[in-house]
């Protein structure tokens, strides 16, 4: 098993979590906060803007199964990287568009996707793409959030549910 991370951030983490814990290849999914000037996070000081961390997911992956690139081709696919601090009605730089890489290898292949699909979108692409600092891992109640909550809460089901959707459509075939 070659294992790797990256740390993502488009939105509410616990979107991007529901749909990386579909993905085979993937070993984990952690709701995090990351990118931010102060050294500890948690999810009322984020919440405030103030911090500048974003919320985020640590995907830890078997790169032998799926590749970084494919992960980042579900993530072009399932927010808008062309929003400044904002995806839908979550608004605030803890919503921002985020990739967090660990090693050289990975900025070179990020930097490549994003060339690669900045022409299917309208208006450029605003994701921030920077080195790892530290992640800070969320709350338990942040924790794999969807699958506790899909059937109780109104968020699951307007915001994403479709996501989730979307993923299989586009990339079922790489669902676990």
């Amino acid at each position: 098993m070659h294992t790797q991370t990256i740390v993502l951030g488009g939105g509410c983490f616990w979107c991007l979590e529901a749909v990386y814990e579909r993905v085979r290849g993937v070993i984990s999914v952690t709701s995090g906060y990351a990118g931010g000037t102060e050294r500890d996070a948690n999810y009322y000081r984020v919440s405030s803007g103030k911090t500048n961390h974003a919320e985020v997911v640590e995907i830890v992956f078997d790169a032998d199964v799926i590749l970084l690139q494919t992960l980042l081709d579900i993530f072009w696919t399932i927010h808008d990287p062309t929003t400044k601090d904002r995806q839908g009605a979550d608004v605030g730089p803890q919503y921002r568009s985020a990739i967090f890489y660990t090693n050289d290898e990975q900025k070179e292949i990020i930097d490549d996707s994003i060339k690669k699909v900045q022409d299917i979108f309208d208006h450029p692409i605003v994701t921030e793409v920077v080195l790892l600092d530290a992640f800070y891992k969320a709350e338990i109640s942040h924790q794999d959030y969807y699958n506790q909550n899909k059937n109780s809460n109104g968020y699951c089901r307007v915001v994403i549910d479709p996501k989730i959707r979307k993923f299989m459509e586009q990339f079922g075939v790489l669902a676990s």
